[in-house]
């Protein structure tokens, strides 16, 4: 700590040094150089300690103590000479079509955690599902040279992957897919969620089981009913048209519009498969409205397990992800692709579990 004191020392000028809360000196413009001089070592070994990705180059005992040396020094590396010296900005676009649902939250911290370690900042923009919006975030984002884009937007149709094509950027999605797998992905495996969802609701001793589906231009929406239809036919059950309604967004407002026209449709079933928890949120409000009982009258199972819905009344049966694993591991693989240019496309799909609660129970005999 020698060392340090007397490079603090040399810092301080007439107003050029302020006291911290813990009683030491901080210059107001500390420099690499400096913390270089206080830990006795290189510039360059400077810029490797400090910077996640490099550190590893460095000698533990010289790392750690050119760590307290710029922790001591109030040592805080410049983005912008960083980024004129890399060519980069540091900076990641990060696109989610809605904030409100519980769901990104989560996804969004796992992202900004790995990026943030990376010493990377991310930017966030919210799309509301609106595509046009979606256009204006992208190229608002790429007016302010961001590296790279992770985005939980895109649609199943040829018009999202035309419009990203031209992109100079790495793109990865996250939570959707392509069906094609044009762009890397970081997704659960929503068809195998799906037999999951099934699977209980027939243990239990459902027949009449119904599907409330999502937006099918969403992979989302489309491989949980893909994967509903099999697993229903893997059980020996028909898929009857009337017991399948498609909701236009996973929201609590959609779900409970169509949970109505499937149960005037389909009023026998003893069931419902939503594609995910808003949907299935919806379905309680329309079984309270009609005098229904959950789980006694009609079992609910939602998708996703999102914050809470362990204290939904009752607490809801659901397929769980893992949140904070897709956005972590999206935001490895961007940072892959940031490394080095890649032709390829790896489709990363994590699996899911089962949480079984209050909302499910055998059909009444």
């Amino acid at each position: 700590m020698l060392a340090c004191a007397t490079a603090l020392k040399a810092l301080a000028g007439p107003g050029g040094c302020k006291r911290l809360h813990n009683g030491a000196v901080r210059s107001s413009s500390v420099t690499l150089r400096d913390v270089a001089r206080a830990a006795q070592v290189h510039p360059g070994t400077v810029s490797r300690a400090l910077n996640a990705e490099t550190r590893g180059l460095v000698n533990q005992e010289t790392a750690e103590r050119v760590m307290r040396a710029a922790e001591d020094l109030g040592y805080r590396p410049n983005p912008i000479a960083r980024g004129l010296k890399t060519n980069r900005s540091f900076t990641v676009g990060v696109l989610v079509p809605d904030l409100t649902n519980p769901l990104f939250p989560p996804i969004v911290r796992g992202i900004e955690d790995r990026l943030g370690a990376a010493g990377y900042t991310s930017l966030i923009a919210n799309t509301d599902n609106d595509p046009d919006r979606e256009r204006q975030d992208f190229e608002a984002m790429r007016a302010r040279q961001v590296d790279g884009f992770i985005t939980a937007t895109a649609r199943a149709d040829r018009e999202f992957v035309d419009e990203t094509r031209g992109l100079g950027e790495p793109i990865v999605l996250v939570n959707r897919r392509l069906e094609d797998e044009s762009l890397p992905a970081v997704t659960v495996d929503d068809q195998e969620g799906a037999r999951l969802a099934v699977e209980h609701v027939v243990a239990l001793g459902h027949r009449r089981v119904a599907h409330l589906g999502g937006p099918q231009a969403m992979s989302t929406g489309h491989q949980r009913h893909l994967g509903f239809r099999a697993a229903m036919a893997a059980a020996g059950l028909e898929v009857e048209d009337r017991a399948i309604r498609f909701a236009p967004a996973f929201v609590e407002d959609a779900g409970a519009r169509v949970c109505r026209e499937l149960l005037d449709a389909y009023p026998d079933a003893t069931a419902i498969v939503a594609a995910n928890d808003l949907l299935a949120l919806g379905c309680y409000d329309v079984l309270a409205e009609r005098g229904l009982r959950c789980p006694q009258d009609i079992s609910v199972v939602g998708f996703n397990d999102m914050p809470f819905a362990d204290r939904f009344d009752p607490p809801l049966t659901t397929v769980r992800i893992p949140h904070r694993e897709i956005g972590s591991a999206a935001a490895d693989l961007l940072l892959e692709r940031l490394g080095e240019a890649a032709d390829d496309a790896p489709q990363i799909r994590l699996s899911p579990t089962f949480a079984s609660r209050g909302s499910t129970a055998p059909p009444r005999r």
